[in-house]
């Protein structure tokens, strides 16, 4: 175990940003390869977004809740985005640095805030490659039954289905740590193709969706008979929402590899998530319309992959569910290498365990090898909470949102005190590589700041309230209802545990 000496100070000072995309200033050195452009930027975020993915995998919850309502989620939870988003913008102009969370975090706050910020992050993102990989459930054995690898019923929630999608998830989980230790290139370009298709996939599939409508869009002011009231319909839908639209700060994750970041990535984190925000409403909204059925319980089990398949025919259907097969490879891919990234920038201020293997960095690949080793190998660990319960599949997906928004809040919050004392002004003579201004939310920044984290605390609290009927509805398994808190809370403890282990163990060598 590497063991370095706690600092009060991260290397390199948090001054004002200068033309350039040099790393010294900052104290570190360049060591990953910087070869991707803008739409590999865009491609970063937008596939850790991956609107098929994410809808395919929870339309049938959000569904199952909030009935067609739980559509208004939506736009609430984008707008909600869209203000942390521009925080974010401003961040990643200023500090385009690997692993943005912590290094936002502690530049913002204090060195250990920002780490508590990167811990939940990167436990977060190793969370959600599990719950990414579990979507290929979803949608693999509708194309063809052959898939079903294990016993007889798909079906996520049943015991078969839950067992089919670790098996499933592990294999797709040795695939993608296999790329993220190739080359960055090589990544690059799988996730640039990925998007393409995914892009093109989703368009295709709203247009045929809206001309196979079978009702109006009235029907999305009624719950459907779901069992819950309005605004606990908004409430639980929001999760298909908040599932969806989070990991568009992976355009800052990787600045260090992109060219030109103090003017791209800031770009790129809100046009990810706005393309990803508008694509992924019109999917669920097509969805609604051209369900066969909205009351035969179907669309609350099968989900978006039962309105392919029964309007557009078994043919279309399947190849346009093949499509959603990429684009939840290649999500699967950006989570895992954004997580990667996250490892690398904390190990490299020495702030894990095994400090230095964990930030070395291939001199050919340019990329960080153990991370992606250890992120997969930790994921595949998780996937194992499908054999021991169905459930584990809605526990696992709620718990990695909930840890994403916890950790974007422990950014925007100091991001927020910086404001309101005067630390985080407008400056003039901040440029960026082409000598331009960088992105500012200008007289903006405190009324969009303040809203952001609200919105933030305000959903972390509603995705992680133990609702016997959300996350335990066949009784008897308490540790999943109480799950998504006592990961957290195991979360924060292992992270006390290490700091104060680091620091009695430099204390004992000095």
């Amino acid at each position: 175990m590497s063991v370095t000496a706690p600092t009060d100070v991260l290397p390199g000072p948090p001054g004002p940003a200068t033309p350039g995309s040099s790393l010294e200033e900052f104290g570190y050195r360049q060591e990953l390869h910087r070869s991707l452009g803008r739409y590999a930027s865009f491609a970063a975020g937008f596939s850790f977004i991956s609107v098929l993915t994410t809808v395919f995998q929870f339309f049938a919850v959000g569904y199952s809740f909030g009935g067609p309502l739980f559509f208004w989620a939506w736009p609430a939870v984008l707008i909600g985005q869209l203000l942390v988003a521009a925080c974010f913008a401003e961040l990643a102009a200023r500090y385009p640095i690997s692993g943005a969370i912590y290094q936002w975090s502690s530049r913002l706050s204090t060195p250990a805030f920002g780490w508590f910020a990167g811990w939940i992050m990167v436990i977060g993102q190793i969370v959600v490659v599990a719950a990414a990989a579990l979507a290929l459930q979803m949608v693999m054995p509708p194309i063809w039954s052959g898939f079903q690898l294990v016993g007889g019923d798909p079906a996520p929630l049943s015991p078969t289905g839950a067992a089919n999608a670790a098996l499933l998830g592990a294999i797709l989980l040795v695939l993608t740590t296999l790329v993220n230790i190739v080359d960055n290139r090589v990544m690059s370009v799988v996730n640039r193709v990925g998007v393409t298709a995914e892009i093109i996939g989703a368009v295709l599939i709203v247009v045929l969706l809206l001309t196979h409508s079978a009702r109006t869009p009235s029907v999305t002011f009624h719950t459907g008979g779901a069992g819950t009231g309005a605004f606990g319909a908004l409430l639980v839908g929001s999760f298909t929402a908040a599932y969806v639209m989070i990991g568009f700060d992976s355009a800052g994750e990787m600045s260090e590899e992109t060219r030109d970041p103090r003017r791209t990535a800031p770009r790129t984190v809100l046009s990810a998530l706005g393309a990803a925000g508008l694509l992924g409403g019109l999917l669920v909204l097509g969805g609604l319309l051209a369900a066969p059925s909205l009351s035969d319980g179907r669309l609350a089990v099968d989900g978006m992959s039962y309105v392919l398949t029964s309007s557009l025919g078994d043919g279309v259907g399947r190849v346009l569910l093949a499509d959603v097969v990429v684009a939840i490879a290649v999500a699967t891919l950006a989570v895992q290498t954004a997580a990667c990234r996250m490892l690398f920038s904390m190990a490299r201020d020495g702030q894990l365990p095994c400090s230095g293997p964990l930030s070395k960095v291939n001199p050919r690949t340019g990329m960080p090898t153990l991370p992606a080793l250890v992120v997969g190998a930790l994921s595949a660990a998780l996937l194992l909470l499908s054999f021991a319960s169905p459930d584990a599949f809605l526990a696992i997906g709620t718990t990695c949102i909930v840890m994403l928004y916890l950790a974007y809040s422990m950014v925007t919050g100091p991001l927020l005190v910086r404001r309101l004392r005067g630390g985080f002004a407008a400056r003039t003579d901040a440029v960026d590589e082409t000598g331009r201004p960088l992105f500012s939310l200008g007289r903006w920044g405190v009324p969009v700041n303040a809203l952001a984290l609200l919105y933030g605390l305000f959903m972390t609290v509603n995705l992680a309230w133990p609702r016997a009927a959300v996350y335990d509805p066949a009784g008897g398994h308490w540790y999943l209802q109480w799950f998504t808190v006592l990961f957290l809370t195991a979360t924060v403890l292992a992270g006390v545990a290490y700091r104060v282990y680091r620091r009695r163990s430099v204390t004992a060598l000095v």
